[in-house]
């Protein structure tokens, strides 16, 4: 059977510089080969990474980098439809929701990288360990309910998931899930550095900083409605490169020694005139976070807001997008957007100089963003720092790497401001992330935020029927937004290019969408 999904629009993790992306639709431009006398097989296929996605249990970490490798060797339980939003087969082919019941019947004859059957105590072992607090997944919350439980009957095929409570995007959220094999749930140590999956491709040289090698698994007949690894044109081999300078990325993507890298800034227009094909997936790209804990300055709901004041939000928007973007419009942006309208605009707060200064002035306060975003962001950084600064703050600001602001957000908590741009398709997948235990309680809420007008809409559009909570959830929101506890500020397209392969991109590369093609 196939189950609508919550929305249809108009792909995650979206490939930013980004906290965190899930799977969703997309859309692709550029020159397609076409057919399959264009595609080669044999093939390797080097995409550039924008940092290293350190240990590689793949229920670990919320991060980008560590997402987009996840889909190589592991596989969620169902898939999202590109175009349509449909929710699809992938290890379960027959889903039904009913009430607070998810009952998944598995595909037959799926195997791990090491040959074993994939069954459905494995499932429900995914389940519970993802479950429980104490394992500190980040995907508790955002792609598994909290208070989830699953009983599995092998001989059936099936698992009963039961929610404690009503979640109108449940499947959209197990999209994301990826699902380990009972090795490594039985040795969760040994997938710091291996991959125990039923995904298309196992990992066979992991050098830390530099690159990730995987190699194709023959016989995988169960990747997104139905995907093989049979299909003409798919690489044998799948490198992923350490690159975390753009402009680099650029250069080595035009010399043909990468096949594929995302590019936000003034690079990308290079790359356009060079007629390249590329990926695009619409994402939010510009979001402020403020350290709400105690003994920083943004703990103050006074100074956050006056640090919001301080700024010239649409100027930010058009230099950290290259004059590319668009003003935001909802936290949740990858497409199909479950809950598509607009919560941001209407509620931010307007800029007040005079206001900001009255408070800001004295100010000293440590900023965080992206080196790898590239050189559009950099110089974002630096206008904000100068507003702030005009308003009488004095403003520390780092461009770090990826490793090093996930070290910051979610261990030192040695920021006060951050550009961290977080990107899901449905509202829920973000509740953990803006309520709700912080870290130091074993929660996502890295920030600290506590605002009663969002939680309070969230309690009530969680008991909502899929899309009929939605104007519920874009008020929930704008209480945010409107009281300065996030601040999103841009929307742009973020394209993927490519150079001797085409792909997809719904949220994070597709691994069974790469197509090798022959060199002309």
């Amino acid at each position: 059977m196939k189950l609508k999904a919550a929305l249809r629009t108009s792909v995650g993790v979206c490939a930013t510089a980004a906290l965190l992306a899930a799977c969703g639709g997309g859309s692709d431009s550029g020159s397609k080969g076409g057919g399959d006398e264009q595609y080669v097989d044999g093939a390797t296929f080097t995409m550039a990474l924008k940092g290293d996605p350190g240990k590689l249990d793949p229920q670990s970490s919320a991060s980008s980098q560590l997402f987009t490798v996840n889909q190589l060797a592991y596989d969620n339980l169902v898939a999202v439809d590109a175009e349509t939003g449909e929710i699809q087969s992938q290890l379960a082919t027959d889903w039904k929701v009913d009430g607070k019941t998810v009952t998944l019947t598995l595909g037959k004859g799926i195997t791990c990288s090491d040959g074993s059957d994939f069954t459905a105590t494995t499932v429900a072992d995914n389940i519970a360990y993802v479950a429980d607090p104490k394992n500190k997944s980040a995907y508790l919350g955002t792609f598994l309910p909290v208070g989830a439980t699953a009983k599995a009957d092998d001989a059936a095929g099936t698992v009963a998931i039961t929610l404690a409570q009503p979640a109108p995007f449940v499947l959209n959220g197990l999209a994301s899930l990826p699902m380990v094999c009972e090795s490594g749930m039985k040795d969760r140590g040994s997938l710091a550095n291996t991959t125990a999956g039923t995904g298309p491709y196992v990992l066979s040289e992991a050098v830390p900083g530099d690159h990730y090698t995987y190699e194709m698994r023959d016989g995988y007949t169960w990747g997104p409605n139905g995907a093989t690894t049979a299909e003409k044109g798919m690489p044998k081999t799948v490198v992923m490169k350490i690159v975390e300078n753009e402009s680099t990325a650029a250069n080595l993507l035009v010399s043909g020694d990468i096949n594929a890298a995302q590019v936000q800034g003034p690079d990308a227009k290079r790359l356009d005139a060079q007629g390249l094909f590329a990926a695009e997936t619409p994402a939010l790209v510009g979001e402020q976070w403020y350290n709400h804990d105690d003994g920083h300055p943004t703990s103050d709901p006074d100074v956050r807001m006056a640090l919001t004041q301080a700024l010239d939000l649409g100027e930010l928007a058009s230099v950290s997008t290259a004059d590319a973007g668009t003003p935001a419009t909802t936290l949740a942006a990858i497409e199909p957007v479950s809950c598509p309208g607009d919560s941001v605009s209407g509620s931010l707060p307007a800029q007040d100089v005079d206001a900001a200064t009255a408070v800001l002035s004295g100010q000293k306060l440590t900023f965080l963003y992206s080196s790898a975003a590239g050189s559009a962001v950099a110089a974002a950084a630096e206008l904000a720092v100068q507003e702030w600064e005009a308003a009488g703050a004095t403003v520390t600001a780092k461009g770090v790497d990826e490793t090093a602001l996930q070290q910051a957000i979610f261990g030192t908590g040695d920021w006060d401001i951050a550009w961290v741009p977080l990107n899901v398709n449905s509202p829920d997948q973000l509740v953990p992330f803006l309520s709700g235990p912080g870290l130091a309680d074993g929660g996502t809420n890295f920030s600290g935020i506590d605002n009663a007008d969002y939680t309070a809409g969230v309690e009530k559009a969680s008991a909502m029927n899929g899309t009929d909570g939605c104007s519920t959830w874009l008020d929930a929101e704008s209480a945010l937004v409107a009281a300065a506890d996030i601040v999103p500020f841009a929307n742009n397209l973020v394209k993927t290019f490519g150079n001797g392969a085409e792909f997809e991109t719904p949220g994070q590369l597709v691994p069974t969408s790469i197509r090798m093609l022959a060199q002309k």
